[in-house]
């Protein structure tokens, strides 16, 4: 998440370009990595045999 963030300040609009990685669209990718990363841990959890009941 903190290279998404670092890509989006640094990539910006100089030279009369326009700004490709806006805020806007860092803060979705963060989003959708979150997202992506909960679903990982779910399913890596849900698939763990071993059951810490005594």
């Amino acid at each position: 998440m903190i290279a998404v963030l670092i890509a989006s300040m640094v990539v910006g609009s100089e030279d009369g370009h326009r700004d490709y990685f806006r805020a806007d669209m860092a803060w979705l990718y963060i989003v959708i990595l979150t997202f992506g990363y909960m679903i990982s841990r779910g399913l890596a959890k849900s698939g763990s045999r071993d059951h810490y009941d005594s």
